[in-house]
């Protein structure tokens, strides 16, 4: 039969009581009438150490409740594996059990329906690049197709201006295609995930001029699409975090398997300002939303020249190979 907490609590004061009472009944003491000084210093000094006897039993009783409580303001479901261990069969211990299956169960939850966000929003991503690809773009081709036919018949004295229009058309063309190859990347479904993320080191460099060392292995264990486009999306957001704020004149970028062959490694890592210290942004924790995706493990820390070191663990096991 299993003692309910309130009951264990009760006990525990029971039994120091009882203890002090046998210790006060077998004592040579006395109690005078009236009570003198030495008997009040004897009497509060034995009531301190029942206090502090039924203190320390009371903490012993109620310390998983407190480790339970910690656990709870620093849980993160972001970071999944947080569990308290479940040592005994007290109401306690059903507490920490109830409480570790219900993290267990947010955990899939916020797996699933982040998920399912993520894949409407590569799904909008999607349709959006397409609208830009077809509408926008041909119509800005078609605006440069035209002023090429004017400045073949303009007066010599318009050319100038003609060739200003035709050059911010050409200018708002490049720039929608990049906007196109940010929302959806092409060179990812048609070329695969090492040309994609040599595309993003090669743009990186030439917007921030970094230089850029990379080791991609030849070896790398067939990825599913979702994997590689989690692995490219981490990538990009960690560039983007390292053009806006770091300030980074160098840069690795690596893309290995483990040594075990279990998991490839995705990592960057710069000599800029590093980490403020200040927490993590909306951007950070959307690549830690994206390696749950795929039961990857999001490591940012310093790195050996100062800056940022990102490192994306990402398990092959249980990946269907693409054809």
């Amino acid at each position: 039969m299993e003692i309910s907490l309130f009951w264990r609590v009760c006990l525990v004061n029971a039994a120091v009581f009882a203890v002090g009472l046998a210790v006060l009944a077998m004592s040579p003491a006395t109690v005078s009438t009236p009570i003198l000084p030495s008997e009040v210093l004897v009497l509060l000094g034995g009531l301190g150490l029942l206090v502090l006897a039924n203190a320390a039993l009371v903490r012993a009783t109620l310390a998983p409740l407190y480790r339970l409580q910690h656990l709870m303001e620093d849980v993160d479901l972001l970071r999944p594996g947080q569990r308290l261990p479940e040592k005994g069969n007290g109401p306690v211990g059903d507490v920490i059990r109830t409480f570790n299956a219900m993290l267990a169960r947010l955990e899939a939850e916020r797996a699933t329906s982040t998920g399912r966000a993520l894949a409407a929003q590569e799904d909008e991503r999607r349709r959006v690049a397409q609208e830009l690809h077809d509408e926008v773009g041909q119509s800005l081709t078609a605006v440069l197709l035209g002023l090429r036919r004017v400045a073949d018949r303009a007066p010599a004295d318009l050319a100038s201006e003609i060739s200003i229009a035709q050059e911010t058309a050409r200018a708002s063309l490049d720039e929608v295609r990049q906007v196109v190859r940010r929302l959806r990347p092409g060179v990812l479904d048609d070329l695969g995930l090492c040309s994609a993320l040599t595309s993003l080191l090669s743009a990186h460099a030439r917007l921030t001029g970094a230089a850029v060392r990379r080791t991609f292995s030849p070896s790398l264990p067939p990825l599913d699409p979702e994997t590689e486009l989690v692995i490219y999306r981490v990538a990009q957001e960690a560039l983007t975090n390292i053009a806006r704020h770091a300030g980074a004149g160098r840069l690795l970028a690596e893309l290995i398997p483990t040594a075990d062959g279990e998991a490839v490694l995705l990592r960057i890592a710069d000599d800029g300002r590093g980490m403020d210290g200040s927490g993590e942004g909306a951007g950070v924790r959307g690549m830690r939303e994206r390696a749950l995706l795929v039961g990857a493990t999001l490591d940012i820390s310093t790195s050996d020249a100062g800056g940022t070191d990102v490192r994306l663990l990402v398990p092959t096991h249980a990946r269907e190979a693409r054809s």
